[in-house]
């Protein structure tokens, strides 16, 4: 499929007014496809998947927060009040599980329940929240919580969440033992992410995802030390740079992590330029080293010229998602239209992507990736944050609200995601540029 590029100029409000309406019929797709049991409304990671997903990355966490956003969005109280009914069951989850991760785990689960319990005013979510933290406490080993060291999976990850929850004493506890265990490197430092060799350099899985971490609670808790250490991993990261001087792509691990399944580069949020600049977008808002903002420009530079969304050989952007495919460019694009007045169409040519690939169905609007090295190779939708509807739906929304000059925040701002600071007053809507 050859996607037209729109020109710098060329926002409006139909298109607009297609981002809004393919978020509203995916947001239907999700109800449609909840299932109401006494703990309240489940969800699988797919429609068809009778095992309850409660987790952030692929089920119920994630799409609690979407509904939170359509709240937000909409300002209808059906997407609120699912919201509350999705957490009651997301919290009936916690006690049930050992995983103590954000994005597979009862982090993630808690930070999904504080949203609710701080933008609902639910007192049961605030509390659920509270005695899910104290599940994740109660099982550190006084290094770690698992095998994975990193961000989805590990400390960093925990951290974050803890953060966005309130709890400074628990992201501390979680990020210093990266002060304990962070190995020399030429560049910088880095950290053994998993049992095996490979050390991944990325957001998702490596060594930014870590940067992330150390930079967000260093600068909230005023501790100096985990801001230098986050200063020292992202240099070795800038150091492995093999696309400068005016892109920025580095390889997805060294030695290559499982080299027969795992491309060696890649360009989305998870592994790639999309999410190597939202750790630079953060160190550079805590620096005001105008260095980190010339690397996120150079991230978006090699974006923009790699060619996606098109499916230009086999494998290349076979997903709609947030962690690895366009919705988490999405993301990016809209964060550079706030903080920089960024005049460009790729980030509406985004939006026309989403909107060819959506399929509609009975229920709603959904997604389908893809998995060429299988046949067949369409998958089955999916309705969670990383790959599947509720990821999509937060970033078309917000889309919606930044093209029609509206407020660009988020409802609950995302763990590891930097807040986007507004250049000039965004509910201004004379004044509001679209690019």
């Amino acid at each position: 499929m050859t996607m037209q590029r729109r020109p710098a100029d060329s926002l409006d409000a139909s298109q607009t007014a297609m981002a809004e309406g393919l978020a509203g019929n995916a947001l239907e797709w999700l109800l449609n496809t909840a299932r109401t049991t006494d703990a309240g409304l489940v969800w699988g990671s797919t429609a068809t998947d009778d095992e309850v997903d409660p987790f952030l990355y692929s089920g119920a966490a994630g799409i609690v927060l979407a509904l939170l956003e359509a709240q937000h969005h909409f300002g209808d109280d059906r997407y609120g009040d699912a919201a509350q009914r999705g957490a009651r069951a997301i919290a009936a989850a916690v006690d049930r599980d050992k995983d103590c991760s954000l994005y597979f785990g009862v982090t993630g689960i808690a930070f999904a329940l504080h949203a609710v319990g701080t933008l609902l005013n639910d007192a049961s979510a605030a509390t659920a929240a509270r005695s899910a933290l104290r599940h994740v406490r109660s099982r550190f080993d006084g290094q770690r919580w698992g095998d994975m060291f990193e961000l989805l999976a590990g400390n960093a990850g925990i951290g974050l969440g803890a953060l966005s929850c309130g709890d400074h004493d628990l992201a501390i506890l979680a990020v210093e033992p990266y002060l304990r265990s962070a190995d020399p490197t030429p560049g910088g430092v880095n950290w053994a992410v998993r049992p095996s060799p490979p050390r991944s350099h990325h957001l998702a899985h490596g060594t930014l995802g870590i940067v992330v971490a150390l930079a967000s609670i260093g600068i909230a808790t005023d501790r100096r030390d985990l801001i230098d250490l986050a200063l020292a991993g992202a240099a070795d990261v800038v150091a492995r740079d093999e696309a400068g001087p005016d892109g920025f792509l580095v390889p997805h691990s060294d030695p290559q992590h499982r080299p027969d399944l795992i491309e060696r580069y890649s360009y989305g949020w998870c592994n790639g330029p999309a999410g190597d600049a939202q750790a630079f977008r953060l160190l550079g808002a805590i620096t005001d080293d105008p260095t980190w903002a010339a690397l996120a420009d150079r991230c978006w530079h090699t974006i923009t010229q790699s060619g996606l969304p098109r499916r230009i050989s086999p494998g290349f952007w076979d997903n709609n998602g947030s962690c690895c495919g366009t919705a988490g460019v999405l993301a990016l694009a809209c964060d550079r239209h706030v903080e920089r007045r960024e005049q460009s169409g790729f980030g509406a040519g985004l939006v026309d992507d989403l909107a060819a690939r959506a399929i509609t169905d009975a229920r709603g609007v959904c997604w389908s990736n893809h998995e060429h090295r299988a046949t067949p190779s369409v998958l089955e939708p999916r309705t969670g944050w990383a790959m599947g509807n509720a990821g999509i739906i937060r970033e078309l929304l917000r889309f919606s609200r930044i093209s029609s000059g509206r407020d660009p925040a988020y409802a609950t701002a995302w763990p590891g995601h930097p807040i986007a600071r507004p250049v000039t007053d965004f509910t201004d809507h004379e004044s509001a540029e679209t690019g």
